[in-house]
């Protein structure tokens, strides 16, 4: 199993120097064995995810690169195709294009689309982006997007394409989605969302639609993203910086997040709780098929959790 860390976005600009602190942080991600370099995006708030993974290739060798996950439909579709590509090129050719259709209704009102198109929306998107980045792909024309005429350049370095992932929380809808139209699966670690128990259920239906769809699934990878990373033996400091534990849900008019859960039932399935558990929920996963874990670090000291996670936890499970 591979590892991957989710890089900091929002409180960036408080850093004396945010640069530094990004590329501090990236260095000594790579130096300690984490192979994904993970960033989220929100189109309001935050540090642009494709800056931040800028600054990590700047001091990365070999880390790969991950939008988890890209707002594509609002993003604007040509507008991400250049970026991906162009750090791509700039970084060697690491990036993966990790894309969904985010949580919140309002980044889609916000850019004047209907929130209520999101899913035919967002899967012309994923077909345009294909088109724009591979060099030999014919173009998309649907009722969204047309790339009829534009040959973006440079293309990415990848070949035969840079790989798209699409972020699915497991329903039959988007893992055929997912098959039909990704080059590999990311789940979700939130609260509610995936355990290991569920993530071998999801893993063999999408081998199945897979197969309906003449892919491989031996050559289909998968990553666990978004989970929680927080250890410690003080059960006050684990409830302090765990975080809360609710179920995300698709925001806009008339519609409330639910309560949050107990807190041992929010983490029972991430990185949050002390070293045994999480040396134990690790094995559980790898025994369910995930092939990488894409980790948040909570707390005051994100580098310190990193860093007793590799070696505490991973090289003992």
């Amino acid at each position: 199993m591979e590892y991957g860390i989710t890089f900091p976005r929002m409180g960036i600009a408080e850093q004396p120097s945010p640069w530094k602190y990004l590329t501090d942080f990236a260095r000594e991600a790579e130096q300690m064995g984490y192979a994904y370099g993970v960033v989220g995006d929100r189109l309001a708030d935050g540090l642009d995810p494709f800056s931040v993974l800028t600054a990590v290739a700047a001091v990365s060798g070999h880390m790969r690169l991950v939008t988890s996950v890209l707002v594509l439909p609002p993003r604007g579709v040509l507008v991400a195709a250049k970026q991906y590509a162009s750090l791509d090129v700039l970084s060697g050719g690491r990036v993966i294009a990790g894309v969904g259709t985010g949580s919140l209704f309002r980044d889609y009102e916000v850019v004047g689309m209907d929130h209520r198109d999101m899913w035919p929306r967002f899967e012309e998107a994923v077909r345009a982006l294909r088109a724009y980045l591979s060099p030999d792909a014919a173009p998309f024309k649907g009722r969204f997007y047309d790339t009829t005429g534009v040959d973006l350049q440079p293309k990415p370095l990848q070949r035969p394409s840079l790989p798209i992932w699409i972020g699915s929380w497991g329903s039959d809808a988007g893992l055929r989605r997912v098959a039909r139209l990704a080059d590999g699966w990311m789940s979700s670690a939130g609260p509610g969302h995936q355990s290991p128990e569920q993530f071998v259920k999801d893993v063999e239906r999408l081998k199945a639609f897979l197969v309906h769809e003449g892919k491989d699934p031996a050559s289909f990878p998968n990553a666990v993203s978004t989970m929680a990373l927080f250890i410690s033996e003080d059960k006050d400091e684990l409830m302090r910086f765990g975080g809360p534990g609710y179920v995300p849900r698709p925001s806009g008019v008339g519609v409330a997040q639910p309560p949050e859960r107990p807190f041992e039932d929010a983490h029972a399935h991430d990185m949050v709780g002390t070293r045994a558990a999480c040396i134990d929920k690790v094995r559980r996963w790898k025994a369910a098929g995930a092939q990488a874990l894409f980790l948040v670090p909570r707390g005051p000291d994100p580098l310190g959790q990193m860093r007793i996670f590799m070696q505490k936890v991973a090289s003992k499970a």
